[in-house]
């Protein structure tokens, strides 16, 4: 066998066949409606294509209670980056909004967290799939599971039974229907991502 054949043999599958990824939104500083839109424009640019967005939810702060209120959604999108090229590719966006990791839980611009990718499952520190947390988050699953409605967690556990006991701790609402992020988008002059200038 040639090496060349060899090494074809080897490389990940999101090279050929685009990946399904879902990513979770958030945001409490700013123009936070306007911020998500213009991250949610912004993922194409990365090649990360938005097949589906969630409505928006307004959630109060988990872990770091004294802080604004959170605007959170869901999108699903394909890409033929890998789970580590998407995940840079966030991180990238987060700090063209404006982002500074100050504090852990801490006030954010923007947040864009990677919680499936295909079905891996991943242990590796730097990402780990899917996201551990997601589960424990009603901010993440109430979105989620509009685009979702028959996802269980891995122990079997339907997702829409872990959301209904989570929700008397971690009330949710919906501040603007599925479609609001094309209705907030602003225009090519006007998106706040520095990486583009």
């Amino acid at each position: 066998m040639s090496p060349l054949r060899g090494a074809w043999q080897v490389l990940p599958i999101w090279l050929f066949v685009a990946a399904e990824v879902w990513l979770g939104l958030g945001s409490n500083l700013g123009d936070r409606a306007a911020t998500l839109a213009a991250a949610l424009g912004e993922l194409p640019r990365q090649a990360i294509e938005v097949t589906a967005v969630s409505s928006l939810y307004a959630t109060a702060p988990q872990e770091l209670t004294d802080q604004p209120e959170f605007l959170n959604c869901v999108a699903h999108a394909t890409t033929n980056l890998s789970p580590a090229g998407t995940l840079a590719a966030c991180r990238e966006m987060e700090a063209g909004f404006g982002r500074q990791r100050m504090r852990r839980w801490g006030p954010r611009t923007l947040d864009i967290d990677v919680l499936f990718f295909n079905n891996l499952s991943s242990d590796d520190p730097m990402l780990q799939l899917p996201h551990p947390r997601l589960w424990r988050r009603a901010f993440v699953l109430a979105p989620l599971l509009e685009l979702w409605p028959d996802l269980a967690a891995p122990s079997g556990v339907p997702a829409r039974q872990l959301l209904e006991a989570l929700s008397p701790a971690q009330p949710v609402r919906v501040v603007a229907p599925a479609g609001w992020w094309r209705d907030n988008l602003d225009d090519e002059r006007r998106r706040p991502c520095r990486a583009r200038q």
